[in-house]
């Protein structure tokens, strides 16, 4: 109950018209609307108007293909010379990288010094096998005696027997490993990247498949003489790598069309033979399921891969 009570002086119940707009004007949007959509229904497009959007299309998706390799370009060329005239370098025979000798015991050091062995221990994951790799461990097999042997980390749960078996039939028997030239051991692991280690002590770990790549090819062939083939080389190792590999649909695309000008000149991309060049290309265009929708030349150029001998081991894994 309230200690006091005071009368009102005002009536509650009085309404009180409160304005909803400080000023009117005339609505001129419905006539407006009436006029534009009686021009919709007369306005048609002009058939040149259409083939004129369809040309920009075109040269549109054209210039995006070649942004797509510019990009490219730009992440391999960082070299202050590149506008040194190339042609007036003294350049060697076009074949000369191709077809020198190459002695081991003088590349890696004599493998009785200090009871040394020549052992290579490659690390790389199960969900992305370098098919590089193969290509180049099938190689050096046919050129050096070589002690292969493949492991499981334990931070792999499971492995394919596949690529369990990926280098092919490995020697059973107890041989002795000074016995070979090179002592060749993949060890599958989880790992971001390929890895490399070498038995030199002052050596640090190689990793990416391009520089490990460029590491196990420096064992089969001399450096090349002709700076010209050798960039050439480079050039489309690097572009494997950035675009194939790493790039989108996009940059795939247009480094198989680059493929396919450069495969009208040369049956090969860097030099009369096979090299390194045309291993990680073709490596990489199967492993991004690429290699299926090519035109004529690249089609080719992969048959003669397949056909080298080198390819057996990776076109396995792609079989299973």
């Amino acid at each position: 109950m309230p200690m006091y009570h005071i009368r009102s002086k005002s009536r509650v119940d009085t309404e009180v018209d409160l304005p909803t707009c400080m000023y009117k004007l005339p609505n001129i949007h419905g006539q407006q609307n009436r006029c534009e959509d009686q021009g919709h229904q007369k306005w048609e497009v002009d058939p040149e108007v259409k083939a004129l959007q369809a040309r920009q299309d075109e040269i549109m998706q054209k210039l995006y293909e070649l942004e797509a390799v510019v990009s490219g370009l730009a992440k391999t060329v960082s070299t202050p010379d590149a506008d040194l005239d190339a042609l007036s370098i003294s350049q060697s025979p076009y074949n000369s990288a191709l077809s020198d000798p190459l002695d081991l015991d003088g590349l890696l050091g004599q493998a009785g010094d200090c009871g040394t062995i020549r052992d290579i221990v490659i690390n790389a994951n199960p969900a992305q096998p370098p098919l590089s790799l193969l290509v180049l461990h099938s190689m050096l097999c046919r050129r050096y005696s070589v002690l292969s042997s493949i492991h499981v980390h334990s931070s792999i749960s499971a492995v394919p027997p596949s690529l369990l078996g990926c280098f092919g039939p490995l020697y059973t028997n107890g041989c002795r490993r000074q016995r070979f030239q090179l002592i060749f051991t993949l060890i599958w692991k989880d790992v971001p990247r390929v890895e490399l280690k070498f038995n030199v002590p002052s050596m640090c770990a190689v990793e990416g498949e391009g520089n490990v790549a460029r590491f196990l090819y420096r064992l089969l062939l001399a450096p090349s003489k002709d700076p010209v083939l050798a960039t050439v080389m480079d050039n489309w190792v690097d572009t494997a790598v950035f675009q194939l590999a790493e790039g989108g649909a996009r940059e795939q695309k247009a480094v198989v069309q680059a493929l396919n000008m450069a495969l009208t000149k040369d049956p090969w991309l860097a030099g009369p033979t096979l090299s390194l060049a045309d291993i990680l290309c073709a490596c990489w265009l199967m492993q991004t399921g690429t290699a299926s929708v090519v035109p004529s030349n690249v089609q080719k150029w992969l048959k003669s891969c397949e056909n080298s001998g080198h390819f057996c081991h990776a076109l396995s894994l792609m079989i299973n």
